[in-house]
């Protein structure tokens, strides 16, 4: 068997979770036990491609979290292998841009197809390189044997034997719970988001049943934001009739909503997940870290409380997480896109208070890193340094400020923190005006290349 190449989607943004998965900071980047869903996926395609060969598609705002949580694992990718999409335009044009770089690095080669934000089971990266003695003449998708009626799931009906896999017969969408159980007894899987294939195959049936999407993909400039919104479900597995299924085996979740991460982790007793105290509690999903939390009399219940934001509902409820957030943005809040804690390609700040005049943060520059050189037009700063040593521009002026030592950024002042020291710098940032959002920031240079 030849080399895979792996292609590691990562452009999601996870509405359904939050509110620990948001805008600038979706779940599969989240770290709930260790690594992230991301990292484990990376160290997955380790199991089958060198660091060289994986390819990860994100957007432009999280391309930044995507190399430090790589370099975090203690290895580097080539730039040309992290795809920034300008915005989001669904599977079928993200995994196409892969194969198409993929196809002129390497000719006709096979490829690997992960959503960054699923678990897998130990055996799972062997099943699906057994699979690569069809993926020459089959599109391969994974199927995973249903353990119950999931209505969150798509199914596949499998169709004739291949020995290793079968032929779709074709793709269920999400179903009510009784059209669940009609599939399960039908012998459909569920729909993993998993793919093999070579490049040759997938550019083949792309072009007789996408020639519009293909041709766009042949120009040599692509206009990303004319392309179409496509799942490679929809817009290409459903209309093939090159299309095999495989029966993955191995320990499989997408944890997409919470009742999925209910599922998922250990129950205590009670059938309870979380760090709480019950009492006749029964069924309940907890995450408020750093609180003592107690439930009395309550079942079935999703807790979430990140420190800036509380969800509370009903388990069976979970997967309407997405109709509140949309809710939250119809009305321009921002408490869907920002964490407290918000990470930057320069290190993260951490917001502690804020009111209406005055904004508190703490801000870390990585070693070696800066901010780029800006200005205010409607805040003031003022910086105390509590670790570290600051380099710190002001007009035409850099000074070096250690540990205790302070200063004064007017409003209206070109300024800039570096950190070019080998430990981390701590700063506390104190906020004053009468607007402090972020977008009062106007960029004269800047090494990261934002706008």
């Amino acid at each position: 068997m030849g080399s895979i190449q792996s292609v590691i989607l990562a452009g999601g943004v996870g509405t359904r979770l939050w509110p620990l998965s948001r805008t600038y900071y979706p779940k599969q980047f989240l770290k709930i036990n260790g690594n992230s869903f991301f990292q484990e996926t990376f160290l997955r395609c380790l199991r089958i491609s060198r660091p060289d060969d994986i390819y990860v598609v994100t957007n432009e705002v999280h391309q930044y979290l995507v190399r430090n949580q790589i370099e975090e694992l203690g290895y580097t990718i080539p730039d040309a292998c992290i795809l920034r999409e300008p915005v989001g335009r669904n599977t079928l044009p993200a995994i196409t841009w892969a194969i198409k770089e993929i196809k002129n690095r390497y000719g006709d080669t096979t490829v690997a197809v992960f959503p960054s934000d699923h678990q897998l089971g130990e055996t799972a990266v062997d099943e699906i390189r057994e699979a690569e003695v069809i993926a020459g003449r089959y599109l391969v998708t994974f199927g995973i044997p249903p353990t119950h009626p999931n209505t969150g799931y798509g199914y596949i009906a499998p169709g004739s034997d291949l020995g290793l896999g079968f032929v779709v017969r074709e793709f269920k969408e999400k179903p009510d719970e009784q059209m669940a159980k009609s599939y399960i007894d039908a012998g459909y899987l569920w729909n993993s988001g998993i793919f093999l294939f070579s490049t040759s195959l997938y550019c083949t049936e792309l072009e007789r049943f996408q020639p519009e999407l293909a041709g766009k993909f042949a120009d040599e400039d692509i206009v990303y934001e004319t392309l179409p919104s496509l799942s490679i479900d929809y817009g290409l597995m459903e209309k093939s009739d090159r299309v095999a299924v495989v029966p993955l085996h191995a320990q499989w979740t997408d944890l997409g909503t919470f009742q999925a991460w209910y599922e998922y982790y250990p129950h205590k007793e009670g059938n309870n997940v979380g760090d709480a105290e019950y009492i006749d509690s029964h069924g309940n999903f907890v995450y408020a870290p750093g609180k003592k939390t107690a439930l009395i009399g309550v079942k079935d219940l999703v807790l979430v409380d990140t420190g800036d934001a509380l969800l509370a509902c009903d388990m069976k409820s979970a997967g309407r997480v997405n109709e509140m957030v949309k809710r939250f943005r119809d009305k321009k809040d921002t408490i869907v896109d920002y964490h407290l804690q918000v990470h930057r390609p320069w290190g993260s700040y951490t917001e502690l208070e804020n009111s209406r005049f005055f904004r508190i943060k703490r801000v870390t520059v990585k070693p070696g890193e800066r901010l780029s050189l800006q200005m205010h037009r409607h805040r003031s700063e003022h910086w105390i340094v509590v670790s570290g040593m600051a380099d710190v521009t002001l007009g035409e002026k850099t000074v070096h400020l250690p540990q205790g030592e302070s200063t004064f950024v007017p409003s209206g002042t070109v300024h800039r923190l570096g950190n070019s020291g080998r430990i981390p710098l701590e700063v506390i940032e104190v906020q004053i005006g009468e607007y402090l959002n972020e977008d009062d920031i106007v960029r004269f240079s800047d090494d990261y290349n934002r706008a």
